[in-house]
């Protein structure tokens, strides 16, 4: 997230080749989901949609889900960046219903800021001003972080 994605992208794939060796697959769909993203940071999306593809086969074959909601918005920032609108709505949209089952208020939060930005984009900031205020709203705390500037960055540019 600070600019060095290459040696993000090459960390990260020395850790799961060495989970890998290991016979290790817990955190796997976890070091997946974040190979997707710095792979977004380059641009990658196809080789995104792989690292995400390998985390929900991972997950299926686990049964770990506790990142399944992370993988499911990774994968709708993914499809945004290849302009496919409709199905990055659906992954943001099931992301959501994700993190809300688990009460994952943070995944929660992520998943609404990337379908918030989508329809912002596609002209529907009624709507993601709508979806993203309550859920901005839960926290009371941690407006440091990344994932809180954001949303409150999306937030101000939505009114």
């Amino acid at each position: 997230m600070q600019g060095a994605t290459d040696d993000a992208v090459r960390c990260i794939q020395e850790a799961l080749l060495q989970l890998e060796r290991r016979g290790a697959t817990l955190f796997r769909p976890f070091g997946l989901a974040s190979l997707a993203e710095a792979l977004v940071w380059q641009g990658d999306y196809l080789a995104s949609l792989a690292a995400i593809k390998e985390g929900f086969e991972t997950m299926a074959a686990t049964g770990e889900r506790w990142w399944e909601a992370e993988l499911h918005r990774v994968n709708g920032v993914a499809l945004m960046g290849q302009n496919k609108a409709a199905e990055s709505e659906n992954a943001f949209r099931q992301a959501l219903i994700i993190a809300r089952r688990q009460q994952a208020k943070s995944l929660e939060l992520r998943a609404a800021v990337g379908l918030a930005r989508l329809w912002g984009e596609r002209g529907r900031q009624e709507m993601a001003r709508d979806l993203l205020a309550p859920v901005y709203g839960w926290f009371t705390e941690g407006f440091g972080t990344a994932d809180l500037k954001e949303a409150t960055a999306l937030l101000d540019s939505l009114t």
